[in-house]
């Protein structure tokens, strides 16, 4: 199952979660870096997005079976 959490990163590298995150394993990850000024309205664009597209019965159907134990 695809999460979405919000974090920030530094000049290091290193990430603050500012969600709570329980990880098992390793997971491979997608890191989109946003401007300050734009984080508020960026991240509410994409939430209402993801929200339209992935949260609905057909999606869920879609992918049930990765859902499944094996």
């Amino acid at each position: 199952m695809m999460n979405t959490v919000e974090a920030v990163i530094d000049e290091s590298g290193h990430i603050q979660w500012l969600e709570k995150v329980s990880i098992k394993g390793k997971r491979r990850v997608l890191i989109t870096l946003l401007d300050d000024e734009s984080q508020d309205e960026t991240l509410q664009a994409a939430k209402s997005a993801l929200r339209e597209d992935w949260l609905n019965e057909e999606e869920d159907h879609a992918w049930e079976h990765l859902q499944k134990e094996a």
